[in-house]
């Protein structure tokens, strides 16, 4: 898949892709988040589908099923060094299931990634 980034105004930086637009900003006034909180809520938000398609496949309830992301970071480079999720299940949830909705979580896609980091291959081309 091909994205294009492109600069709209001030400091939105702004990626395409299909009929989707994901908008960041940078601080101090941000319009959009930046693109690191849109990259560490890719994280959750991906553990949620494979958790919510986990559920639904087998009749669970999902009303107040969330899932509760912690970021921790070292405190002398700043980077972070550990993201906990914290699946919140409803009253009555099966605990048969408990450990099985934890694994479904493992099976997000950004979670690999990042277990499994790609190579980056930055060049520069002339319009």
């Amino acid at each position: 898949m091909d994205m294009i980034i492109d600069f709209p105004s001030g400091s939105r930086v702004d990626a395409h892709f299909g009929q989707y637009t994901v908008k960041t900003d940078q601080p101090p006034s941000t319009s959009a988040p930046t693109p690191f909180d849109v990259f560490l809520s890719s994280i959750g938000t991906c553990a949620g589908i494979y958790v919510l398609r986990f559920c639904r496949q087998r009749g669970l309830p999902t009303e107040d099923l969330r899932i509760v992301q912690h970021i921790t970071r070292d405190p002398q480079t700043g980077l972070v060094s550990r993201i906990s999720l914290d699946i919140h299940l409803p009253v009555g949830f099966p605990e048969k299931y408990r450990q099985a909705v934890i694994q479904s979580a493992q099976l997000c896609a950004v979670k690999k990634l990042l277990e499994h980091p790609p190579v980056f291959d930055i060049v520069t081309s002339l319009n």
